[in-house]
């Protein structure tokens, strides 16, 4: 199993029309073979710092997911309402 962080940047201003784009993301998300989990978390000390902590079953699920074409055109939407590229992290147990 493993984790992916997803962090991002988000204005306070832009909040709202994030949040259509994630909640597309995660319809998607909930059929897709191999995904667990997910949680979206705010950074208490860092207003605007989001992080989505998300479980796979492996690297090769995520990474399916990572290339199917309608997560990368919802992506691009979210990375040019922020104007910054998310940013992904994966872990795994030791």
């Amino acid at each position: 199993m493993i984790r992916v962080h997803i962090k991002r940047n988000v204005p306070e201003e832009k909040k709202e029309a994030l949040l259509v784009f994630i909640n597309q993301l995660r319809s998607i998300t909930l059929g897709v073979p191999g995904y667990i989990t997910g949680e979206t978390l705010k950074r208490v000390d860092k207003p605007g710092e989001s992080l989505v902590v998300t479980k796979w079953q492996s690297v090769y699920y995520w990474n399916a997911w990572l290339q199917r074409t309608e997560r990368g055109e919802i992506q691009k939407q979210i990375d040019a309402l922020l104007g910054d590229e998310t940013r992904y992290e994966i872990y795994t147990f030791e």
